[in-house]
């Protein structure tokens, strides 16, 4: 076994996920927060269901203020060309929150059939919580 490789795939899992994961999650009713980095116009358009909307141009400590610390934030955005999600994660982090990044956003949050909520809203997989 390849310790480096090893190590590589542990630490990237600690730092992303994916859209089955994060549907678990929150099925599950983990201590987890969906956070939207675009921008307000974007969020009303369309959102994963549950998500907060905290545009990554208007964090700061003050915005961050009224989040639960004892909480994950899987942060995320449109999708692979679009780096809101990789923003709003750095910012959260220097501030002490613990975060993911949502690998492929929204738009893999939907090719993988989940539901979205907002104007433009998308069919799928609702989110059932199993408490």
């Amino acid at each position: 076994m390849n310790a480096d490789q090893l190590n590589h795939y542990r630490r990237k899992l600690a730092f992303e996920t994916d859209s089955w994961d994060v549907h678990e999650m929150l099925s599950r009713n983990e201590p987890v927060v969906v956070v939207d980095g675009r921008s307000a116009e974007a969020f009303a358009r369309e959102h994963i269901p549950g998500a907060v909307n905290l545009p990554h141009r208007e964090i700061d400590a003050f915005t961050a203020e009224r989040l639960d610390r004892s909480k994950v934030y899987v942060c995320y955005c449109d999708g692979i060309g679009c780096n809101a999600s990789t923003k709003t994660a750095l910012k959260l982090l220097t501030l002490g929150f613990e975060v993911r990044e949502l690998l492929g956003g929204l738009d893999w949050w939907k090719r993988d059939g989940y539901a979205t909520e907002g104007a433009r809203q998308h069919s799928g997989t609702e989110i059932v919580c199993g408490c």
